[in-house]
């Protein structure tokens, strides 16, 4: 009887899972009535929420607008597109407008083009006749909100989407994947060995971060020209997989798990190698999830250091330099651009999507020890 009520206790909640969640969201301080406190708190974090994410929504909804309403002053949230018409003897779809007559009625024409400071408009009733010019300040644009994927299919007919999105997850899975196991083992050795000049080789390691990139790019390039690498995916893969930040953020978080199980392990007689994979690596798990984002984020949007090594060969290419081919000296085809960007962002915003539980677990931990 004990089991079945369990049972049934557990089955309401799994089915109630979305009032939990409200309730996580929408606490209180005062137990039946807003607190001062509480409306401060929802204020600075809705305020928070839109300064973050609006600029991201606003891009979002910008790539399914035509290349015209992207200059449109004043700019438009959502993505308005204009309402057109088929007529014979025109070639191409014609815009309808309202366009506002000498004698102050309004009629809905069809727009044929503009001459100076004057629109040529027709009546879609009777194409045939001459088209009447109106002063452009007295012409609306008829339009309606239409989320159009036109952008999307044409960035992706333009260039080779899946060959550089191809080369984009092979870097940055292949790259994350070295950089959380080199990290990992420089961080298991310099939080749980004790050796001389421990201290020293880590605040060498920490200092490297002042060094800017800049400065060490010229002879890391030499370097993997002599090797061979230049002109392939390892170039781009292999030099940046050990980060100073890694190996901190790692290690700070090793500090945290007790020294008596690692001995205990040794006593059982395991392996340090042992050690490491079976007992380390499984604790060390959340900071592991906030360094694969971090990494993942950083081979994902990196753009000079493939342009360099690869040297804008198409077949190698990533998607970040692919955006670039979108920009040229006289044109920006911002409509593209907006779209693939957004095509970009999306595997970035799935893996923090998946590991995001674990961010503030992993960098809340790194600092607890010393």
């Amino acid at each position: 009887m004990g089991q079945a009520q369990l049972a049934k206790q557990d089955t309401a909640n799994y089915r109630w899972w979305g009032a939990q969640w409200f309730q996580f969201f929408f606490r209180r301080q005062g137990r039946k009535r807003l607190s001062l406190t509480d409306i401060i708190t929802y204020a600075f974090l809705i305020i928070g929420t839109v300064i973050m994410f609006f600029p991201v929504l606003w891009m979002v909804m910008s790539s399914f607008k035509p290349l015209e309403n992207l200059n449109q002053i004043p700019p438009t949230f959502l993505p308005y597109h204009p309402i057109t018409v088929t007529l014979p003897g025109y070639d191409r779809p014609l815009p309808l407008v309202d366009a506002k007559m000498p004698d102050g009625t309004v009629k809905r024409l069809a727009r044929v083009g503009q001459l100076g400071i004057e629109a040529r408009l027709i009546d879609p009733a009777t194409p045939e006749m001459q088209p009447i010019r109106v002063r452009i300040e007295n012409v609306t644009p008829v339009q309606e909100v239409r989320f159009d994927l036109t952008n999307y299919t044409t960035a992706m007919e333009r260039f080779p989407f899946w060959t550089f999105l191809r080369n984009s997850v092979v870097i940055t899975i292949s790259a994350t994947i070295i950089t959380l196991l080199i990290n990992s083992m420089a961080a298991y050795a310099l939080s749980k060995f004790r050796f001389r000049g421990r201290n020293v080789i880590f605040l060498m390691i920490i200092s490297s971060l002042m060094v800017p990139l800049a400065v060490i790019m010229i002879p890391v390039f030499l370097v993997i020209s002599t090797v061979g690498w230049s002109g392939n995916l390892i170039g781009v893969i292999i030099p940046p997989a050990a980060t100073p930040t890694g190996v901190f953020l790692l290690r700070q978080y090793m500090l945290t798990i007790p020294d008596e199980l690692i001995e205990a392990a040794r006593i059982d007689g395991a392996s340090e190698w042992r050690i490491y994979w079976r007992i380390v690596m499984p604790l060390a798990v959340p900071a592991l999830a906030v360094l694969a984002i971090f990494s993942f984020m950083w081979r994902w949007n990196d753009f000079l250091w493939p342009l360099i090594v690869l040297g804008g060969r198409t077949e190698l290419s990533t998607l970040q330099i692919g955006l670039s081919s979108f920009q040229g000296e006289l044109n920006v085809q911002w409509d593209l651009i907006l779209a693939m960007t957004v095509l970009t962002l999306l595997p970035v915003s799935f893996v923090f999507f998946i590991l995001q539980r674990y961010i503030t677990t992993g960098i809340a931990s790194t600092g607890l020890k010393g």
